[in-house]
């Protein structure tokens, strides 16, 4: 069964997506983060730019191809025609449609956007009652 984790207040979301994407790569895993057309902008932008030293390749679901087949981190809209199904970051307002085929969803909620934390409750809601155990980060408690 596909692990559902929230990490709520991120006072970045986008920086946040940033650190959570570096660790996960060490890690080996294999990213897909959804989001609409102007946060996957701003998101490939700061991916490109992590640190003045660092940056974390990536490919966007419309480039197709070979450059796609072989990106740790794949920018999509939706989740139609992926190559790797390992970890899932959801920047959306919904529960995606497909989730399950991934082995993690990852939400992560912001610290001051009370319409996302809104928003968050609802999904979190959605993946109880369709009988997910949720994994709760409260980014607060972090040292």
């Amino acid at each position: 069964m596909t692990e559902i984790a929230f990490h709520f207040n991120a006072p970045d979301k986008l920086g946040y997506v940033c650190r959570f994407a570096r660790k996960a790569l060490r890690h080996g895993a294999r990213l897909v983060i959804v989001g609409d057309a102007a946060v996957l902008s701003r998101l490939s932008t700061r991916l490109w730019s992590v640190s003045s030293t660092d940056f974390l390749a990536h490919a966007t679901a419309a480039e197709g191809g070979a450059l796609l087949a072989v990106s740790p981190i794949v920018l999509a809209a939706q989740l139609h025609d992926l190559p790797h199904h390992d970890v899932l970051i959801n920047l959306t307002a919904q529960v995606l449609e497909g989730f399950e085929r991934f082995e993690r969803v990852v939400e992560i909620v912001s610290s001051s956007d009370e319409m996302d934390r809104h928003e968050a409750r609802t999904r979190w809601r959605n993946y109880e009652a369709r009988g997910f155990s949720i994994v709760r980060h409260d980014l607060n408690l972090k040292g």
